[in-house]
């Protein structure tokens, strides 16, 4: 009886082991969101050609040979794809051409993921969002900064890129070597850079915040970020062409997309040390990945949907009556509206990924030319019935301004 009791225990222990993997495996293909509707990713990037939005096509078409986007973009509404394309090269110098596979690095985007990673713990009880990082890090040189100041950008720091920088530069340090998100915060101990500004004083956007974000994920898991990452929001939401790469730990990141600065094909750019940290940046991911991100969140995979809310909420002064910035997340708002989005600008790689919450519109363009193309989606917004999301359209009451 003994030898069957313990054989029946040990099989519920191997079933229930067996259930934990499957649930986590990444395997998402096909799946039950937690809002009870399917979740099918290769329904999700059903797209056919022949059948893309002509609009959108003409559109695209002179944004890319007026305006000069370099780059690949996605639009889907209600749930379905609507248009993708890829335009241009994906290396200028060897000629290669874009794919709608190209992996890009996604720049200040892959803040909506730490974000997102942050509140993930935050549910789980690992962290408190006013819980102070000399919690984490107690040689951190600023008193009062706390999770939740970081995700909103108050947290009055000095951008550690321009401090580092100088640091490499004038010590003549190894540029070619990427550094880690912990050797930036023992640079940032040691030195004590001035900052800014008091904590919570005002918003002022900066990379800083999101890097040490990134330093506490990697603290509270005792994981790398790239591998907490790929475990629980890549895996999770089926984003199989999504990667943390870092200068850290790749000598050549493995990408084939290269960015182009100053608005021509002579400046690509070398990624150097600055490459290393992530958490701000050094996500690499497609088009339709970041789709299937914004399905995921929606369907509940990743965070609950009350806890959304609150990253979805403006923690900041209202600029031009219409914009704020929540917890890893831009925001749109005006009566009945609201968008949540994300800019990037890195190292010659330039982007927008925009989810509109209430006429559920998803537009996703990577580009990797920096230029000014990306200021000139008016119409392309208005054809998919987003709002206008750009500063520049607005006066300071908020209204549209008149061209």
């Amino acid at each position: 009886m003994k030898q069957v009791c313990t054989t029946a225990i040990s099989t519920i222990f191997s079933l229930l082991a067996f259930t934990s993997c499957s649930s986590s495996n990444g395997d998402n293909k096909k799946g039950i969101a937690d809002n009870g509707k399917p979740f099918n990713t290769t329904e999700l990037l059903k797209y056919d050609p022949a059948k893309a939005d002509k609009k959108i096509d003409e559109f695209m078409q002179h944004l890319h040979k007026v305006s000069g986007f370099n780059g690949n973009v996605l639009v889907a509404k209600k749930g379905k794809i609507i248009y993708e394309g890829a335009f241009g090269w994906a290396n200028h110098l060897t000629r290669d051409s874009l794919k709608l596979s190209s992996q890009f690095e996604l720049a200040s985007v892959t803040k909506t993921m730490t974000g997102t990673a942050i509140m993930q713990l935050w549910e789980k009880g690992k962290i408190r969002l006013d819980q102070n990082v000399k919690d984490f890090f107690p040689d951190f040189p600023y008193d009062g900064v706390t999770i939740r100041l970081l995700l909103t950008h108050r947290s009055g720091m000095m951008n550690y890129v321009y401090f580092v920088d100088n640091i490499y530069r004038s010590q003549h340090l190894n540029q070619k070597k990427g550094l880690t998100n912990k050797e930036a915060m023992d640079l940032i101990a040691k030195y004590k850079p001035a900052r800014f500004n008091k904590p919570n004083a005002s918003f002022l956007y900066n990379n800083s915040n999101f890097m040490v974000l990134g330093a506490i994920i990697e603290k509270v898991t005792g994981m790398t970020y790239a591998d907490y990452m790929k475990e629980n929001i890549f895996k999770p939401a089926g984003m199989t062409h999504t990667a943390v790469y870092s200068k850290a730990v790749y000598d050549k990141i493995p990408a084939d997309v290269v960015g182009h600065d100053r608005n021509s094909w002579k400046y690509s750019v070398a990624q150097n040390f600055l490459d290393g940290p992530v958490g701000d940046k050094g996500i690499y991911s497609t088009v339709a990945d970041l789709y299937i991100f914004d399905q995921a969140l929606k369907a509940g995979r990743l965070i609950k949907q009350a806890t959304q809310d609150s990253a979805y909420t403006g923690h900041n002064p209202m600029i031009r009556g219409h914009f704020n910035y929540g917890y890893g997340w831009r925001i749109f708002e005006s009566p009945g509206q609201k968008v949540v989005y994300h800019t990037g600008w890195w190292h010659g790689f330039r982007h927008i990924f925009l989810r509109d919450m209430k006429n559920d519109v998803t537009i996703v363009l990577l580009g990797n030319v920096v230029n000014g193309s990306l200021l000139h989606l008016d119409d392309l917004f208005k054809m998919t019935g987003m709002p206008v999301v750009r500063k520049g359209a607005y006066n300071g009451a908020g209204d549209t301004a008149e061209d």
